[in-house]
């Protein structure tokens, strides 16, 4: 287990303390059962600018905190645990690093925003079913009056109710990130319906056009921008998805100590007890993965990548194998609504899908060893 220093270990007990107290489970279950399209309520937005936490991943000179990507996995954890919705991945990881990566004047004047709790900002980049950020149909061409954009993105995270989406395009061959007014003709953001009862969009651009200066990054710098976000990305939820696994594994081995059949302890049936030490072994294995990609983040490790997307593998399989143990471990009423394990089964699974599955990323790193 992994011992946090003082800041860090600061983080995950303010992060812990706000949640369990503003935004538990039974927060959650109000904001599915009241059906509203945004997914979160907007007051935790302030909450985490007040917290530092919309900040973390953006420079002091424009109100951030700079605390990195490893404090923002441990949020991100505290999120996992509670179920807690929220734009803290979309808008404080993936558009800040961006921006703070291509830099110039949209960071000068989005950064402070974000920061502050002003501003929800998603990232408009998958175009089918599944997370392939490098086959984009989206087209942008440059005209007397700005940049004109063609295309059909899905599964925009926290993309309703956003101030501002963060496009990929095609100008020829080159990649290009622009930031797209949802308000701008041509534009239109309908909800799409998630699992995990989470806010998400399809965009549609047809023939919109934005200003020359709402390009925030072009060819080479696109991508560096793009792929550093991505990373970031992949580890902070590798954290939130190990949350939600830690809580699921939780409830299943207390289920363990307290639930009797014939006068026993179902946790003294051995063979229960060597699923429960499995899994425990994985989740421990998972969280030194988890800390060493954020770390690696932080660092500007030349690993950082394969690390992120080890993570993100990791996670998903462990996070697959503790909810399934805990449905299972339970019996029928594991899946029932009254228990929580079905949201955090739910939960688990649009983890595992955001910002590719298991199989992707391992694909990448199988791909990068010639295998």
């Amino acid at each position: 287990m992994e011992i946090l220093n003082e800041d860090m270990g600061l983080v995950a007990e303010s992060a812990s303390g706000l949640l369990n107290k503003s935004h538990p489970i039974t927060a959650f279950r109000a904001l599915r059962d009241s059906g509203v399209t945004l997914g979160y309520d907007k007051a935790i937005i302030g909450e985490m600018a007040e917290m530092g936490w919309m900040g973390i991943a953006l420079p002091e000179d424009v109100d951030g905190a700079d605390f990195g990507f490893r404090a923002a996995g441990l949020i991100a954890e505290e999120m996992g645990k509670n179920l807690t919705a929220g734009p803290f991945v979309s808008t404080a990881v993936l558009a800040a690093t961006i921006l703070r990566t291509a830099g110039g004047d949209a960071l000068a004047q989005w950064g402070p925003r974000i920061a502050g709790g002003e501003a929800v900002i998603a990232l408009a980049m998958d175009e089918g079913v599944k997370h392939r950020p490098d086959r984009i149909a989206t087209t942008a061409a440059k005209g007397a009056n700005g940049v004109t954009l063609n295309g059909r993105k899905s599964y925009v995270v926290d993309g309703v109710g956003a101030d501002r989406l963060i496009v990929t395009a095609k100008i020829g061959d080159s990649l290009m990130l622009v930031m797209v007014d949802p308000q701008t003709a041509g534009v239109s953001v309908t909800s799409q319906v998630m699992l995990d009862h989470r806010n998400a969009a399809v965009v549609t651009l047809d023939n919109a056009t934005v200003p020359a200066e709402a390009v925030l990054a072009e060819g080479d710098a696109a991508r560096l921008a793009l792929n550093t976000a991505l990373n970031a990305g992949r580890a902070v939820l590798a954290a939130e998805q190990l949350g939600v696994a830690r809580v699921a594994a939780e409830q299943t081995f207390e289920y363990l100590r307290t639930r009797k059949q014939f006068g026993v302890l179902i946790g003294m049936f051995q063979s229960l007890q060597h699923r429960a030490a499995d899994l425990y072994c994985e989740l421990e294995q998972t969280a030194s993965l988890v800390a060493e990609a954020l770390n690696a983040l932080d660092l500007g490790r030349d690993d950082a990548e394969a690390l992120s997307r080890a993570a993100k593998a990791k996670a998903a399989r462990v996070g697959r194998q503790a909810t399934e143990e805990g449905v299972q471990m339970h019996g029928g009423i594991g899946m029932t609504d009254e228990m929580d394990l079905g949201l955090f089964m739910k939960r688990d699974r649009a983890l595992t899908e955001f910002l590719g599955d298991a199989g992707h990323h391992t694909e990448w790193l199988l791909r990068q060893r010639g295998i």
